[in-house]
């Protein structure tokens, strides 16, 4: 089971506890879930009604860490840290990951400059560590380190939350997509099509040349048919060649001595 589909039931948990609680009482379920190892989808938990309402109140704050951890990255923390709050060692890791995802979204090859730059990171070494311990082992990516390039390939990539400004361009994408899928289904049943006429015709041109190899050895058996029944009137036409035994059976005549 991939990253994408474990996760679903560590949503619906936290879902139902952010929609039993109210104010103050969220900031628990929103640390905890930000911090989960499992756990890196948050649109659900903020669609909560409870969580909506924290909009424009004292508690906002835990508000806007949910969608720093939802949409935003590590350079996006540390741009705003004065107005958040002081991230724990495992909502730091989370969100370090959660920004190698980001990275990824765009671009499928990633420089090991780009990603210390990101990450904090200040070695090589260390680097490679974070994108194999904690990516790659964790499930959220899988790719190539490539040290002679300096750089990160990346193979698959777990999708993160869609900004709301987002979803416009991903239902472009998607209608997009399914216009495509759409001709080459038409492009296909027209090729299925033509392979059934052009099988429908090898089968009527096999069939006529059958039936022509059939007359020809029809007309080839009736010709030596013919041929064997005129030899056999020949030789029984009266006149013509006497059978032997019959000759034999018949009486000579006596020669009379001539005087």
């Amino acid at each position: 089971m991939d990253i994408e589909q474990k996760q679903n039931e560590f949503i619906d948990h936290f879902v139902k506890r952010a929609s039993s609680l109210k104010g103050s009482a969220l900031a628990s379920v929103v640390t905890e879930a930000t911090s989960h190892p499992s756990l890196f989808a948050f649109s659900e938990i903020l669609a909560v009604p409870d969580v909506v309402e924290l909009e424009g109140t004292e508690h906002s704050v835990y508000l806007d860490v949910l969608r720093l951890f939802a949409y935003g990255t590590w350079s996006d923390y540390t741009s705003n840290s004065g107005r958040l709050p002081e991230l724990g060692s495992d909502q730091a890791l989370k969100l370090k990951q959660l920004t190698v995802l980001t990275l990824a979204e765009t671009n499928k090859v990633l420089p090991y400059d780009q990603l210390m730059q990101e990450l904090d990171v200040t070695n090589v070494r260390e680097l490679e560590d974070f994108l194999i311990n904690e990516c790659m082992y964790a499930g959220i990516v899988r790719g190539k380190l490539d040290q002679l390039r300096r750089c990160f390939e990346v193979q698959f990539a777990a999708g993160r939350d869609l900004k709301p400004e987002q979803l416009g361009s991903m239902i472009q994408t998607l209608s997009n997509w399914l216009t495509t899928s759409d001709n080459l289904s038409v492009s296909i049943q027209e090729k299925i099509k033509w392979a059934d006429n052009m099988s429908g015709l090898d089968k009527k041109h096999r069939k006529e040349v059958e039936e022509r190899v059939e007359d020809v050895k029809k007309s080839l058996s009736s010709k030596a048919d013919i041929d064997i029944r005129g030899h056999e009137e020949v030789y029984s036409e009266p006149g013509g060649v006497m059978d032997y035994e019959e000759d034999r059976s018949r009486p000579k005549r006596r020669r009379h001595p001539i005087s």
